[in-house]
């Protein structure tokens, strides 16, 4: 795989994920759209995730494990 997500970026492709990359990669376009100017860290987590997401494949984002991890601690 070309590229490493981090925790970050998992957890949010993960709740915004519809089940094809370029589906996500429309999803968290679209959710960035409501983001306001407080929302600056979400911004750049979801841009940081857009990126990486255009850099790979269908099959490597297949191979994803994009469960959401919403255990304390988390």
């Amino acid at each position: 795989m070309k590229e490493n997500f981090t925790f970050e970026e998992q957890q949010l492709m993960s709740i915004y994920n519809p089940g094809t990359r370029l589906g996500l990669i429309h999803a968290l376009v679209e959710m960035r759209t409501y983001l306001d100017k407080d929302g600056q860290a979400l911004k750049d987590l979801t841009d940081s995730a857009i990126a990486k997401l255009n850099t790979i494949t269908d099959a490597e984002f297949d191979a994803l494990d994009l469960i959401p991890d919403f255990g304390e601690g988390a």
